[in-house]
């Protein structure tokens, strides 16, 4: 009687295991696949010089982005440059997300993520710590881990090397960090990115991209050989000195959007900068 008991017992044992382990912990979302960018007003891949509205940068943010210089592209040290992780997710390029799967656990231990003009990002899912050397390198992906929360997927990313926020001359510094959080709805993916940098920024500066599946889609490759476009001295650098760039007021003509909002900073985040802009010009008026 005692040996049915135990053979009783065993039996539910390995039912329950059983179970347990054909039960998921969590949810876990497919990201995988081929993805279009859904390009809307506020995320453009072609912004203007001075189009800072919106934008957290600190002092050393706005001169820095004030004298930039679009001829930089010229420069055959810049031809091959790929967009780094600040920037790559806001841009124009289709993206390509793949998993890799433990072959005995099934687990995934990462994520992939690799757009037109980027290096292949992966984003470690398997415990890996950050890096924590001083001297660890800094790559244009810069070193992400992630894990799920929920249905999300959240990505944290350091040790990126010093790159830019928009493709106008907003930087980012080698000391700046990124959240970014993958949201799937059907076949829409939400990108939002969440970057803190202590140098460029006053606090920290969220945006959201879309995409939108497409399975037929195919990133073609991006072979690039760099050329001298155009003639100029050995060293020569461009740019501009603060408050000399010729274009900083275009984009601000054109809309009827006053100076002071254009070249950003953490006020123009709010509303009330209108109203301040306003009672100051009000002011000097009398």
């Amino acid at each position: 009687m005692d040996n049915l008991r135990r053979a009783t017992m065993a039996g539910v044992l390995v039912l329950l295991a059983m179970t347990l382990i054909s039960v998921p912990a969590y949810a876990q979302m497919e990201f995988s696949g081929e993805w279009a960018p859904v390009q809307d007003e506020d995320n453009t891949g072609n912004p203007y010089v001075g189009e800072f509205v919106g934008i957290p940068m600190s002092r050393a943010g706005s001169l820095r982005a004030q004298a930039w210089n679009a001829s930089l592209y010229t420069l055959p040290e810049w031809q091959c440059r790929p967009h780094g992780a600040m920037y790559i997710s806001r841009g124009p390029s289709q993206v390509r997300i793949w998993k890799e799967v433990d072959p005995v656990s099934r687990q995934i231990t990462a994520y992939h993520a690799e757009w037109l003009r980027s290096v292949d990002n992966p984003y470690f899912m398997d415990g890996r710590p950050h890096p924590t050397s001083a001297l660890a390198p800094h790559t244009w992906g810069g070193f992400s881990t992630a894990v799920f929360e929920g249905e999300m997927l959240k990505i944290t990313t350091t040790h990126l090397k010093e790159d830019y926020y928009r493709r106008n001359g907003v930087p980012s510094s080698d000391r700046a960090t990124l959240t970014q959080y993958w949201i799937r709805r059907g076949d829409i993916l939400t990108w939002v990115t969440i970057a803190y940098d202590s140098l460029y920024l006053t606090e920290p500066m969220i945006r959201s991209s879309e995409y939108r599946f497409s399975p037929n889609q195919q990133i073609p490759p991006y072979p690039c050989t760099a050329v001298e476009e155009v003639d100029r001295p050995q060293g020569v650098v461009p740019h501009y000195v603060a408050g000399a760039n010729p274009f900083l007021k275009e984009w601000g003509a054109k809309y009827n959007v006053p100076i002071e909002a254009g070249l950003g900073g953490p006020a123009t985040m709010y509303p009330e900068l209108a109203r301040k802009i306003q009672r100051e010009r009000n002011q000097a008026s009398k």
